[in-house]
């Protein structure tokens, strides 16, 4: 039997994905080159959104035809979506033969050997300890380090479909790391709702990143997602400021510039403290790229308060932001709230945001040009096979003249021209 899977959302996923694969594979399954291969479809989904949803709802809609030209042709829910609706979608005919937890994917190929069914367990304490996922990209890995969160921000979904925090052992994350860097991946992402609050035994999270660059010297970038503010302590900041194998980069979630509203989100932040942070960050590491996640239009925001986080983004000039309206999620706090803002108007403040933050990053990159930047090319341009695409080591992604030969390398080039998301490079 053949199996073809399909990721919605963030690295997370991605990496849980490749937990999924390496699961399956184990058990003698065959992964497929492409969905007509398959005999089992699985999709790997995200309920941060409810668009994200209704994309992977019309997927399911599209497949399950396939049923009708081959009779064992099965569909399997996964992920974030199947713990937070799985029961319920499976009742409704929607094609979906099992829907399985964010924690039970070990259950998986015993249960594929039933004609239907779920696994979902609200209550699991799974790490996945000992096991070794197969990175499915050949020049980048993703090493989740813990899974679960304990913040329960009000418009949040995860803590409620991912449970607690709970870390990998070092031992583990450590063999994850070597893998990747054996097989000669250059750039590794640890992986967290939370990264800065990871704690095994007496390892803390800037402990962690010492201890990698230490254990594992041929590593060559080492970066991590995603960072709570509050948790982002000054022994971090040095570690980043003092680690070489680190790059120049982090991903710091503002999600509101109003302390007010930061507060009804139970961000445990205020806006000056959020700025405290960005101010260590920089003083200690001039040239670090600040990127972060930005919510328009939450409940009981006022045209004032939007205003702060527009000034907000003026204040910091981030080098990109993820901006979103805000997405009411069942089960939530902030979905019960009254005051909820008129999509219209959320629409209208996310794009305010988005042009915004547009003229910002143009700034940002163009600042870049005449500098020489260490890019790792990962993949032909979309635009052009006569050139080659690429992260830089403060995650923008760069464009140069090359061939399928420099795919995997680092190459040192020059920035001439920049737009409001790539650098093109001479």
């Amino acid at each position: 039997m053949k199996f073809f899977i399909e990721t919605y959302g963030c690295q997370m996923n991605v990496s849980d994905s490749e937990l999924v694969h390496t699961i399956l594979q184990d058990s003698g399954y065959e992964p497929a080159n492409n969905i007509d291969e398959a005999d089992i479809l699985l999709f790997n989904t995200c309920s941060v959104r409810n668009h994200a949803e209704q994309r992977v709802l019309g997927r399911i809609s599209n497949e399950r035809n396939r049923k009708k030209e081959k009779p064992w042709f099965r569909i399997v829910l996964l992920g974030c979506m199947a713990q937070r609706i799985g029961q319920r979608l499976l009742s409704e005919d929607l094609g979906i033969d099992y829907a399985v937890g964010v924690d039970q994917y070990k259950s998986l190929p015993q249960l594929l050997t039933q004609n239907s069914g779920f696994a979902l367990d609200f209550n699991s304490e799974e790490i996945y300890e000992d096991m070794m996922p197969v990175h499915q990209d050949s020049l980048c890995a993703y090493v989740t380090i813990m899974r679960g969160c304990n913040n329960f921000c009000s418009y949040c979904i995860v803590p409620h479909v991912r449970g607690r925090e709970r870390s990998r052992p070092y031992n583990d994350i450590l063999n994850d790391v070597r893998n990747a860097v054996s097989k000669g991946m250059l750039d590794i992402t640890l992986l967290g709702q939370n990264v800065n609050s990871y704690q095994w035994r007496d390892i803390s999270f800037p402990d962690l990143l010492k201890y990698i660059a230490e254990d594992v010297p041929e590593i060559y970038r080492l970066r991590f997602i995603t960072s709570h503010p509050k948790d982002l302590s000054d022994k971090l900041v040095y570690q980043m400021r003092d680690n070489s194998k680190l790059c120049e980069h982090i991903h710091l979630p503002l999600q509101s510039g109003n302390s007010d509203i930061l507060e009804r989100m139970n961000r445990s932040y205020s806006y000056p403290a959020y700025l405290n942070r960005i101010e260590a960050l920089r003083s200690a590491i001039p040239e670090i790229s600040i990127t972060t996640d930005i919510i328009a239009g939450f409940p009981g925001e006022s045209e004032a308060q939007f205003e702060d986080t527009m000034n907000a983004m003026r204040q910091i000039e981030y080098d990109y932001a993820f901006c979103f309206k805000y997405s009411p999620r069942e089960g939530t706090i902030a979905a019960g709230f009254t005051d909820q803002i008129p999509e219209d108007i959320r629409l209208q403040r996310l794009q305010r945001m988005i042009e915004l933050q547009r003229e910002i990053t143009l700034k940002k990159f163009k600042a870049q040009i005449g500098k020489t930047v260490e890019v790792y090319v990962e993949d032909f341009s979309k635009k052009s096979k006569k050139q080659v695409s690429g992260k830089t080591r403060d995650f923008k992604i760069a464009v140069l003249s090359g061939d399928e030969s420099m795919i995997g390398t680092l190459v040192r080039a020059k920035v001439i021209k920049a737009t409001a998301g790539t650098l093109i490079c001479d």
